[in-house]
């Protein structure tokens, strides 16, 4: 099933658009990919968690930075989720499965509440269904396997529609450009990015910004490389 799963009017008044409009959007609407007349894919689902900060009631989102030795998407900051499993029951249950697996996050204080359509990820050939959810009873969260996830954050959906805070990166010698978020700490780009900023703007909460401001994607994974190494020296890290 593709849309809401609720209500709208049974989540915070907040999330209400969001819910609204998951039954009227389809992949063109957050990626340009599409797989390829008989090729295979795997299917996968991510968890994009909602809740309130319990410090000021302000709405976020559940983000985490992949281990930097991992073999793909080494370092890359994602939502919680990986492939489906035999008795996953569907993207849904992969959701909540993977974030309770790589976050804590206890599936019982997680309420879904749209789904939205699958999403093609041709470097790793993965059919990914976003599984939006709101954390309705909050649990604490962290790194479950470090050898798989590095950290955990919960990131304000103010601070990442903040125009200081979003940019427009690029590959050297390739067409290609793509939004980004440096925030809390992260660098935020590729397909968490993409759907962060669709997200945004369907959700009501996105801010004037400027997608002039362009950067070479090696240079600035270089220089957040370097930031995280300094931040380790200072706090004893390896």
């Amino acid at each position: 099933m593709i849309g809401p799963l609720v209500e709208p009017e049974s989540v915070p008044e907040w999330l209400r658009p969001l819910v609204k409009v998951s039954g009227e959007v389809d992949s063109k609407t957050f990626t340009r990919f599409s797989p390829p007349e008989g090729a295979y894919t795997r299917a996968a689902a991510v968890l994009i968690l909602f809740g309130e900060r319990e410090s000021d009631g302000e709405p976020d989102v559940l983000l985490q930075r992949r281990a930097d030795t991992l073999g793909s998407h080494a370092g890359q900051v994602a939502f919680p989720g990986g492939g489906a499993e035999d008795g996953d029951g569907g993207p849904v249950g992969t959701a909540l499965r993977e974030a309770e697996e790589e976050t804590g996050v206890v599936p019982s204080g997680v309420r879904p509440i749209a789904v939205l359509p699958e999403l093609f990820v041709p470097v790793s050939k993965f059919a990914v269904t976003p599984v939006l959810a709101h954390w309705d009873t909050p649990s604490p969260v962290h790194a479950v396997d470090p050898a798989e996830t590095a950290s955990v954050a919960r990131v304000a959906l103010a601070d990442l529609a903040d125009p200081a805070n979003r940019f427009t990166i690029k590959k050297a010698g390739a067409p290609w450009k793509g939004p980004a978020f440096e925030v809390d700490g992260l660098f935020v780009w590729g397909f968490t990015a993409g759907l962060l900023s669709v997200l945004l703007a369907l959700g009501g909460w996105e801010r004037a910004w400027d997608p002039d401001d362009v950067r070479d994607l090696d240079e600035a994974l270089a220089a957040y490389q370097a930031r995280l190494s300094g931040e380790a020296r200072l706090t004893g890290g390896e």
